[in-house]
């Protein structure tokens, strides 16, 4: 069984008060990097970690952070981003309701790394009872002079204030999410300048999201180097992964980077395998924005080698062949799912949330929920694919922010790995109407063609 590093305590009874939380280990990070260590000393251990952000890009926290202009008289400010609203990912909702000391406790120590004497916690409004648990944990922090003024009289100051959201995907984004936390309409904002060097109230502004900042905590407390010998390679330290659709147990579970994709779906330790014997038919293994993949290609990678849950191996093949590990958004579909019906569901999502700032996704998102709701409900045409294809590849890459990406990356990866399931959703409308095109030869083993 893997180690747990941020959810090992998660089942002890009342962790989610300051008491336990403390009589179980809690703040020792924060007593350790304000009294022994300077800023960038405990930056120094988050680049030694190896830790990579969690929120879906991946890219390494400790450089980041360096990033983060230092001007003189000009305050700084650390933004946790809690507006997970990347469809299939739950795993941050889980780490503030049951861990919610852990969160603010990371959320002590970045700032004290960045400088940050107030700190933003950015949250989702669909989360709706989620902000009384954190000002509770704020409070108890305070009361116990872990936050506030002269913090364990180490002379930094630190407030965390908690700020909802209205419910919109595109604050997921950094700059839109900055611009909502102002008071504006959350449009994302063209880069450069980048947070870094102008972010929140034209500050240098780092956001990192909530189980990047829980994970801050053990790698102050066991050093940076001891967790980069958790994992592999580049993917260090642990991943919470939020599995969910035809599966035996869906639910959050902490892995070490180090256990392949069959395993995890199939062990009793993690997903327990698929429903009522039924084969599997594809997963999307990053949350709903990364390219879905047949079973044939999740299991093993183009090359004929078996596909572990990280990083590297997950992205082996390219958008070709491979896929994302995302936020760790994990969505198994099983042989009866639809895949142009599940295509079509993510379209519309996406078309609901697009801001609507560039053409292309503003125009883009909906032309392509139109043309999958037509193929879906049997009035398609066979031009309607390369359309499709044609649109999704007019978007990827021509707008202000990812959203784009997100909207055409699942289209694309569909149309590419399941193109024959859409030729007879068109050759058969009305058939398909009543079932559904099955596992066909999605699960056969692939030809391995020697490099």
């Amino acid at each position: 069984m893997g180690r747990k590093l941020l959810l090992e305590k998660a089942h002890v009874e009342g962790i989610r008060g300051y008491d336990v939380y403390r009589r179980e280990g809690g703040y020792r990070s924060v007593e350790k990097a304000l009294k022994t260590m300077t800023p960038d000393q405990v930056t120094e251990e988050v680049k030694k970690s190896g830790l990579r952000g969690r929120g879906g890009a991946g890219f390494p926290t400790g450089m980041k952070w360096s990033f983060l202009a230092k001007p003189e008289g000009v305050p700084r400010y650390l933004v946790c981003n809690a507006d997970e609203s990347e469809p299939g990912t739950f795993k941050d909702r889980y780490l503030m309701e049951f861990l919610p000391h852990l969160l603010i406790e990371g959320l002590i120590v970045s700032s004290y790394a960045l400088g940050s004497k107030s700190t933003y916690i950015y949250i989702r409004g669909e989360y709706a009872w989620i902000p009384d648990i954190l000002e509770q944990a704020i409070e108890e922090a305070r009361a116990n002079n872990f936050l506030g003024k002269n913090i364990l009289g180490t002379g930094f100051d630190c407030e965390i204030y908690v700020h909802r959201g209205a419910g919109a995907y595109i604050c997921g984004e950094e700059t839109a999410l900055i611009e909502s936390l102002e008071g504006k309409r959350g449009n994302p904002r063209i880069k450069p300048p980048f947070p870094a060097v102008k972010g929140v109230w034209d500050c240098p502004t780092v956001v990192n999201n909530v189980e990047t900042l829980a994970a801050v905590v053990p790698i102050i407390n066991e050093g940076g180097e001891a967790y980069s010998k958790i994992g592999v390679g580049k993917s260090t330290g642990t991943k919470l992964l939020s599995a969910c659709g035809n599966i035996n147990k869906p639910g959050v579970y902490e892995i070490d980077m180090t256990i392949s994709v069959e395993e995890f779906i199939f062990s009793d330790e993690y997903c327990g395998g698929i429903p009522n014997g039924k084969r599997l038919k594809a997963c999307i293994p990053g949350g709903s924005s990364v390219p879905i993949l047949p079973a044939n290609l999740l299991l093993k990678t183009a090359k004929g080698e078996t596909r572990m849950m990280n990083y590297e191996s997950l992205a082996d093949g390219g958008f070709p062949k491979g896929s994302m590990m995302g936020s760790g958004g994990f969505i198994v579909l099983d042989e009866d799912q639809c895949v142009v019906r599940n295509t079509l569901t993510l379209a519309r999502f996406y078309r609901h949330e697009s801001c609507g700032q560039c053409s292309p996704c503003r125009e883009g998102t909906g032309w392509m929920e139109k043309i999958l709701k037509n193929i879906e409900y049997g009035k398609g045409k066979s031009s309607d694919i390369d359309l499709l294809w044609d649109i999704q590849r007019k978007i990827e890459g021509n707008t202000i922010c990812p959203l784009g990406d997100a909207a055409a990356w699942p289209v694309a990866a569909a149309i590419r790995h399941f193109r024959d399931e859409f030729e007879w959703h068109v050759k058969n409308p009305v058939e398909s109407q009543h079932r559904n095109f099955g596992l066909a030869h999605y699960a056969d083993p692939l030809e391995v063609v020697p490099a």
